[in-house]
C-alpha cells in the first residue's frame, strides 16, 4: 500500500474478524505490515487462506481460525484461542458484517436473526471475551459501525438498527471503563468499495428518492482508507481518543 508506518504495532497481537475479504483483509495486512502479530478470523476459509498467504509473503506472522460469529462461544472460543497462540491480546477489530436491503415487510426471521447476530451480537461477545485481556496490555477495540448506524435509511431498517448498536455500544463501553486503561472507538464508513458492496442488490419496487440522502456525490472510499484509519486508531499514537464515532463516508452524514 505504500502508507504504512514501519513498526507502529511491533509486538503487538492484533484480532481482526472478518478478515477474508474487504476491510477486515485490508486492516489484517495492513497492520501486519506494520510489525503487528495478526489472529486473523472469517466464516470463509479460502478469502482467509489468502488474506493469511499474503501477509506471510509479505513477511508478517498471522494464525487463522474458521468459524461461524453467529455463535457466542465461537466469539468466546476465538479470543481464547488466539491469546494461546501468542500469549497476550493487544487489539480487537471487530470488522465482520452483513448487509442486505429488503422492505421491512418483506425480511424473514431468519434474514432478521442473522443480521443481528453477526452485525450486533458477535461484537458484544468478542468484546465481553477480550476485555479482560485488553485491560491488562492496556490495549484498545475498534469497532466498524456505519453511516447507517447514524441516520435513517429506506429499505436497511434491520442493517441500520444493528450498526446503531455497534455506534452504542461503542459508547457504553467507552463510559463503563472511562477509568480503566483500555480505548474503545468505532469507524463508521459510508460506501466502501468492497465485495458486499458489489454483491449489494435492492429490493422491486422502491422509491430512489428516498435513497438520495445517503447515496452522496463523491462515490465509494477504499478499503485501504478504513484500514489506514484503523491502523491510527488503534495505534499509541492516540491515546485520548476514546469513545469516539469517526466518520469516514464523503459527508454524507454531515448536513
Amino acid at each position: 500500500m505504500g502508507n504504512e508506518v514501519p513498526g507502529r504495532f511491533a509486538g503487538k497481537v492484533v484480532l481482526i474478524t472478518g478478515a477474508g475479504s474487504g476491510i477486515g483483509r485490508a486492516t489484517a495486512t495492513r497492520l501486519a505490515a506494520e510489525g503487528a502479530i495478526v489472529f486473523a478470523h472469517d466464516v470463509n476459509a479460502d478469502g482467509l487462506a489468502e488474506t493469511a498467504d499474503t501477509i506471510g509473503t509479505a513477511g508478517g506472522t498471522v494464525q487463522t481460525r474458521t468459524g461461524d460469529v453467529t455463535s457466542r462461544s465461537e466469539c468466546f472460543d476465538t479470543v481464547t484461542a488466539a491469546v494461546a497462540a501468542f500469549g497476550k491480546l493487544d487489539v480487537l477489530g471487530n470488522v465482520a458484517g452483513i448487509a442486505q436491503s429488503l422492505h421491512v415487510t418483506d425480511m424473514t426471521e431468519e434474514q432478521y436473526r442473522r443480521m443481528v447476530s453477526v452485525n450486533m451480537d458477535a461484537p458484544f461477545f468478542f468484546c465481553q471475551a477480550a476485555i479482560p485481556h485488553l485491560l491488562e496490555t492496556q490495549g484498545n477495540i475498534v469497532n466498524i459501525a456505519s453511516n447507517a448506524g447514524l441516520m435513517g435509511q429506506a429499505y436497511t431498517v434491520a442493517y441500520c438498527m444493528t450498526k446503531g448498536a455497534v455506534v452504542q455500544l461503542t459508547r457504553s463501553l467507552a463510559m463503563e471503563f472511562a477509568k480503566q486503561p483500555i480505548r474503545v472507538n468505532a469507524i463508521a464508513p459510508g460506501g466502501v468499495n468492497t465485495a458486499l458492496a458489489a454483491n449489494f442488490s435492492l429490493p422491486e419496487g422502491i422509491e430512489f428518492d428516498l435513497m438520495a440522502p445517503y447515496v452522496g456525490f463523491r462515490g465509494m472510499a477504499e478499503a485501504e482508507e478504513i484500514a489506514g484509519l484503523f491502523s491510527y486508531v488503534a495505534s499509541d499514537e492516540a491515546p485520548t481518543m476514546h469513545g469516539a464515532i469517526l466518520s469516514v463516508d464523503n459527508a454524507v452524514t454531515a448536513g
